[in-house]
């Protein structure tokens, strides 16, 4: 009895060091598609605000427009600042897409561009969203992961459009 105790919190105390070390930021972080294509991308020098990121994307894509920078108080998933949640959370646009493609869309929705999520739980969020649309084509997007950094991309975007923002991303 003794033993399997002893076992049990040695098995559980390794699987708890592992799963802080698949967190840290030491890591290499990965940027990955909707496909699950995942590329190496730049060591992160620690997380970015999602205003911030969405400028640096903007520069990059001029076609980029940033949208909206979300409080906790007008996030639409709720997840702003809460426990589990992301830091921040911006809505951009891509001009790059046919109005008639998004006419019912929300202003802020991802169909008309892309958003912006930074949390330490980036990689799990894209998981869960991708999980979701797996069965649902209408509702699919583009994902890229950078660290603490979570880009979702509009579907109306080409295959070559949606790799731009992987590229910034890396970048």
């Amino acid at each position: 009895m003794i033993i399997r105790r002893t076992v049990l919190a040695v098995a559980v105390s390794a699987a708890v060091l592992s799963l802080a070390a698949c967190s840290s930021s030491g890591g290499t972080p990965t940027a990955t598609d909707s496909a699950g294509v995942v590329a190496p991308a730049e060591a992160a020098a620690g997380p970015k605000s999602a205003e911030d990121v969405t400028k640096t994307l903007g520069a990059k894509i001029p076609t980029v427009k940033l949208f909206k920078a979300y409080t906790a108080e007008d996030d639409p998933n709720q997840l702003l600042g809460r426990p589990n949640g992301y830091s921040s959370k911006t809505a951009f646009s891509d001009s790059r897409i046919k109005a008639d493609d998004v006419e019912f869309a929300k202003e802020d929705a991802v169909e008309r561009g892309g958003s912006v999520e930074v949390f330490a739980g980036a990689k799990a969020r894209m998981d869960f969203i991708q999980s979701v649309a797996k069965g649902m084509p209408a509702v699919g997007e583009y994902d890229y992961v950078k660290g603490a950094v979570l880009v979702r991309v509009s579907r109306f975007l080409t295959p070559d459009q949606a790799k731009e923002y992987q590229v910034a991303l890396a970048g």
